[in-house]
């Protein structure tokens, strides 16, 4: 097994945003549970553990606690908030509420040489950023202190004679502005010699993907995004014509988006069964107002539609281009981590199901699929297009989801996107659509009154989706996406736009 940094999850929505920096620099990254057995992480071929951070006090009764045994590893260990705070605790040291809580960019300084902090200015104050509200009151016996913030003294240690290390910041998110060097400095004290490949990962993935299926028929949901594409572009290759592609019309598309997915396909050589199944998706849709029972409403029915289509025909997987993000937010099957939302591919699929799901994608981030994408050849159009969720517009409709409504939001996001993409920032962007609100305000209309619906515009940047800032555009475009959206799609009377990031906020509102 190659060489890898486990990270224990502790519950840190971050957890996954250090498994992808570390990814970054090349090393193999896991995530495992926080009480995953000493010799499980030793089959795993670790030769570095991280601690994650967590929505728990160390001092909790609920706390998470590692396997007791961690610490008799040789391997280095580093501990990040939480994590920092736990070894605290297991070597005798006191960790206590603050009194004043630390959220955001704050100032360090280093106080002793530390190989963590080889290549950084010992004379200079750094930005990190902190997400505490908990810090260390005693240092641990064996320990030194290595950085400082006005409000934790103690903001980072380290082992005197061991390879333990402590941050009570965050490394992993960009705001800590040489994080990533951090990062690098803990991964050159494992000694990994193993790169993290991803043309070997491709290889590696086409004979499993081969081994799993055996002689039998894969049915791939594709939706004519980068994921579902490059899941079947691997399956393609490992099984050849035992692979039925289908793309689900369910009614919740964008304006043209059936026709002009076709259109790729085609051009793709690819042959792909257009379903339309828009009826029963806005049939089963009728009267669910909830966001988690719409997802799984429309969970539920992409399965029924593609195991009546598969009934028969011998079919007895179901690919899904599902991603780690997609699972991070759906379920917590790493860590204690409290779930954001359901995905309709994962959260949202039912217990009971005819077909055995195969997704080949789940381990990787955004990123590294485009980057295989790349190298499977295919095309920049789909590399390049923006992530559209599996349920479309249906969770871009708040509160009742019927065709007039469709009909309204379809017009207000098709005059995002053609306005956006008439600037050259759009590129920057990570994402950027409309929103249908559920409320209805006053307006003035040719001297009438209205009293019609409210548009959100959501326009963000971002590298991942694991965290993200609302765009700064242009207040002229901004002026132009509203003047067009009430002048041209009919209910709507006023636009507002979204200035959250994510987190606090997620980049969907449902």
């Amino acid at each position: 097994m190659i060489e890898s940094i486990v990270i224990l999850d502790f519950g840190s929505q971050y957890t996954q945003l250090i498994s992808r920096r570390i990814r970054e620099l090349g090393i193999y990254s896991q995530i495992v549970p926080y009480n995953t057995p000493r010799g499980r992480i030793e089959e795993l071929n670790a030769k570095g553990i991280v601690l994650s951070g967590s929505p728990y006090s160390v001092y909790q009764k609920a706390a998470p606690k590692p396997d007791s045994s961690l610490f008799d590893t040789v391997v280095p260990i580093l501990g990040i908030c939480y994590g920092m705070q736990y070894m605290t605790d297991r070597f005798d040291g006191t960790v206590q509420r603050s009194r004043a809580r630390e959220y955001g960019r704050a100032e360090i300084g280093l106080t002793n040489d530390s190989p963590l902090f080889r290549g950084m200015d010992v004379a200079a104050k750094h930005t990190v950023w902190m997400s505490h509200a908990d810090r260390i009151e005693k240092l641990p016996a064996g320990f030194k202190v290595i950085a400082s913030s006005e409000n934790s003294p103690i903001a980072g240690f380290q082992h005197v004679s061991r390879p333990l290390f402590g941050l009570q910041f965050h490394p992993e998110v960009s705001h800590t502005m040489e994080g990533i060097s951090i990062l690098k400095n803990f991964v050159d004290l494992c000694g990994i010699k193993e790169r993290w490949d991803l043309e070997e990962f491709v290889g590696r993935t086409v004979e499993e993907i081969r081994q799993t299926v055996g002689s039998g028929h894969v049915i791939g949901a594709i939706s004519g995004g980068v994921d579902s594409t490059v899941a079947a572009e691997l399956t393609r290759r490992a099984i050849g014509r035992r692979l039925k592609l289908v793309f689900i019309d369910n009614g919740l598309l964008r304006e043209s988006e059936a026709r002009e997915v076709m259109a790729a396909f085609r051009a793709m050589g690819l042959g792909v069964r257009h379903v339309d199944a828009s009826a029963l998706f806005l049939k089963r849709l009728n009267g669910v107002v909830d966001p988690e029972k719409k997802r799984k409403v429309i969970g539920k029915t992409f399965i029924d539609v593609f195991e009546r289509f598969a009934h028969g025909a011998g079919v007895a997987w179901l690919l899904q281009g599902t991603l780690y993000p997609d699972v991070i937010e759906s379920t917590s099957p790493v860590g204690p981590s409290q779930m954001i939302k359901s995905h309709h591919n994962v959260g949202g699929l039912p217990a009971a199901m005819r077909l055995k799901v195969i997704e080949p994608l789940r381990l990787l981030f955004k990123d590294e699929v485009r980057t295989i994408g790349k190298m499977l050849g295919i095309p920049g159009t789909i590399l390049a297009r923006q992530p559209f969720p599996g349920p479309g517009l249906g969770i871009r409709i708040l509160g009742t989801v019927n065709r007039e409504r469709i009909a309204m939001l379809r017009g207000a996001d098709k005059v995002v996107r053609e306005e956006i993409e008439k600037y050259p920032l759009s590129g920057s962007l990570w994402q950027y659509f409309a929103v249908l609100l559920p409320i209805r305000t006053v307006g003035i209309m040719g001297d009438e009154r209205t009293y019609e619906h409210v548009a959100a515009i959501r326009a963000v940047t971002s590298s991942d989706a694991m965290t993200a800032d609302w765009a700064r555009l242009p207040h002229e475009l901004m002026d132009r996406l509203s003047s067009r959206i009430i002048s041209e799609v009919e209910g709507i009377n006023r636009v507002v736009y979204d200035i959250s990031s994510k987190p606090p906020s997620t980049i969907e509102w449902e």
